[in-house]
């Protein structure tokens, strides 16, 4: 039994197994299916710029529309990665050997892969540039670049990584660092930070800080131990229901919060980190440090700043019910690089690649989007090694629940789902275009609940 499954019981439970069954039949069907050897082209149907979970999982719903030879995937990096479950190898709990598989093997079949870095896009023209001079050119362009971590605005980083004692969970070169100064630590402040942009993930810079704790009170150090939270928000959650939980949970557990705190620079060599005051411009706080846990600054990726897609902050400007672009019909922006007012997460990728579907469908047909992106996001709050509070809310920050019981308590099946289903429906379902978030599960467990 899944632990999604052992989450509810009788009928309920039997259904949502036949439907984890079936999508896991499609998933392995889809296997049979190679795609020859293409011709290389410099026109497609359908171009995605950025091969993470929203890229890949557009490509595969494209390739669905239009065929897989009228789809292609720009994309720079041999390796793709699930990085949500970064946190629980920060944390010594997976090995980040498990977080990555090869670029290729993710690619839908049949889907060209143009192995680049976009470096320009002209969508007055319907075509990009890439980092190796090649112009390609698209009827419908899917952007999906993902954000951007900017570790060098602190002083002091990312060169400070070379030291030992820092780690951040945010970069797959940084997360084995974290794990290291988890296990090397002896006595002293243990600093856990959150930036003063927008970010993806917005609860993991929280999450590895309860998983310390749980870590430190196990082998007998967390006496010695003086966690503290300096985040740069002016809350500990953007959502009442969950934000008051997790204050129970800080309050129980001892640890320190301290809001409107920015960090500026690391003194790696000294273990010192120097915040700022966001309510006082120009006044520092120095504070030494035993572990420290860096959330980088992030920003839309650079080529998106300077390009007629974003707005005025840098993000791709998109129509926040359809997904697709204010000013350019046949541009469409999914996951982390747009400006849709909701966290930044791969529950929301998920939701929306469902609704983008619809949406690009209908355009292709030349009729009107009726599908409506409600801001559905997912951050499953792990607050200890079997423990999760699973957040779900929407552009109001109103909760969203899939579950017919109260989601702000600590769970054990919600940990199972977050640590062992969710990879398995992302890897198997989700990149495969076959998971468009739990909007169906909710109605199904809310059956009669009104």
């Amino acid at each position: 039994m899944t632990p999604l499954v052992a989450a509810v019981s009788g009928p309920r439970a039997r259904l949502l197994t036949c439907f984890l069954r079936l999508g896991a039949q499609q998933a392995s069907s889809l296997q049979l299916h190679t795609g020859a050897g293409l011709a290389a082209t410099n026109h497609y149907e359908v171009l995605v710029l950025g091969g993470g979970s929203g890229g890949i999982t557009m490509a595969s719903r494209m390739k669905r529309r239009v065929g897989a030879e009228n789809v292609a995937v720009v994309e720079p990096s041999e390796r793709h990665f699930y990085q949500p479950i970064w946190t629980l190898v920060g944390a010594g709990a997976k090995q980040l050997s498990s977080s990555g598989r090869p670029t290729a093997s993710v690619i839908p079949s049949g889907v060209e892969w143009i192995k680049a870095r976009v470096v320009e896009l002209n969508p007055d023209k319907n075509c990009i540039r890439t980092d190796n001079g090649k112009e390609i050119s698209y009827r419908y362009l899917i952007i999906a670049l993902g954000i951007q971590l900017d570790y060098e605005k602190i002083k002091g980083l990312p060169e400070g990584f070379a030291h030992p004692k820092i780690g951040s969970n945010y970069s797959v070169s940084t997360v084995e660092k974290t794990w290291k100064a988890l296990q090397d630590f002896q006595e002293g402040n243990a600093i856990f930070t959150f930036p003063n942009t927008p970010i993806k993930c917005a609860g993991a810079p929280q999450k590895i800080m309860y998983l310390s704790e749980a870590y430190f009170r196990k082998t007998g150090k967390r006496s010695k131990a003086n966690i503290i939270f300096n985040t740069s928000l002016g809350a500990i959650f953007g959502v009442k229901k969950y934000a008051g939980a997790l204050l129970d949970i800080i309050q129980e557990r001892n640890l320190t919060v301290n809001y409107k705190q920015n960090l500026v620079e690391v003194r790696a060599e000294k273990q010192e980190a120097v915040f700022e005051n966001l309510d006082k411009p120009g006044e520092t706080q120095v504070i030494s440090y035993e572990m420290l846990h860096v959330t980088p600054p992030m920003s839309s990726p650079d080529v998106l700043k300077s390009s007629p897609v974003a707005d005025a902050a840098g993000w791709v400007d998109v129509d926040k019910e359809t997904l697709q672009h204010k000013k350019y019909p046949n541009v469409f922006g999914i996951g982390d690089c747009t400006n849709l007012p909701t966290s930044k997460t791969a529950a929301a990728v998920a939701a929306q690649s469902g609704i983008l579907d619809k949406t690009i469908s209908l355009i292709m047909k030349n009729e009107t989007p009726v599908k409506k992106y409600d801001g559905y996001t997912s951050c499953p709050l792990v607050t200890g090694y079997s423990r999760v509070i699973l957040a779900e809310f929407d552009y109001n920050a109103q909760p969203l629940e899939t579950f017919p019981f109260d989601q702000s308590k600590e769970r054990l099946s919600m940990y199972l789902m977050k640590a062992e289903m969710m990879p398995l429906l992302y890897w198997n379902m989700m990149l495969r275009g076959y998971w468009g978030g739990p909007a169906f599960l909710r109605k199904f467990f809310h059956l009669g609940m009104h």
